[in-house]
């Protein structure tokens, strides 16, 4: 059983994420899989090089991740042809986790914690998608504090995403995790009693 991962920035999806683990899901995650599609040797690394050029690199061969974010950033058009290598080696990576772990059990729960799930429109490809959900003012609270970051820049990062309470409309699983650890816990052994497990 495959099931998507999502939630707004700061909601709390890798607590989510965590605590499913914890009671027997394989994780697969998005993030992870960014970051391992551009090791060195990999066709997604070279494939940058081709298209930004070897000052993409640093002297290891290692992706220099600052020199990219300069090249894109504000530059739709570059950040469209970036994506263009990353979103798809990404996928593939993810898929090929997820069939790894189904051949290993053929029973097991597949969590794929994809941030941008609904915005890519990746939910299609789960058999159900739980989004962790904490209201906009809490997100807003969460993130000035974890990051450091004004109101206003909070809420520009907050409202790059699809709003969070159309997220939960969407879903078929909600957490609620605007209370305590154990509360959400509580939420999390639930669902995964829902999900027959």
């Amino acid at each position: 059983m495959r099931i998507g991962l999502t939630g707004g920035i700061a909601c709390g999806k890798s607590t989510v994420a965590a605590m499913l683990v914890e009671l027997g899901a394989r994780l697969v995650d998005a993030d992870q899989a960014a970051r391992d599609v551009v090791l060195p040797g990999e066709p997604a690394l070279g494939a940058v090089v081709a298209k930004f050029g070897q000052a993409m690199l640093h002297e290891d061969g290692s992706l220099n991740r600052q020199a990219l974010g300069a090249v894109v950033f504000g530059q739709a058009e570059r950040l469209k042809e970036l994506e263009a290598i990353l979103h798809p080696a990404i996928r593939q990576h993810m898929k090929e986790q997820m069939e790894a772990y189904e051949k290993e059990d053929p029973n097991a729960v597949v969590i794929a914690d994809i941030p941008l799930l609904y915005e890519t429109g990746q939910d299609e490809a789960y058999e159900g998608v739980i989004v962790v959900y904490v209201p906009k003012d809490v997100q807003r609270e969460r993130l000035m504090s974890r990051n450091g970051l004004s109101v206003e820049e909070a809420d520009r990062r907050i409202g790059l995403q699809i709003d969070i309470e159309r997220k939960r409309e969407r879903a078929q699983w909600v957490i609620d995790n605007r209370g305590t650890l154990e509360q959400t816990r509580e939420q999390v052994a639930a669902l995964w009693r829902a999900i027959g497990r």
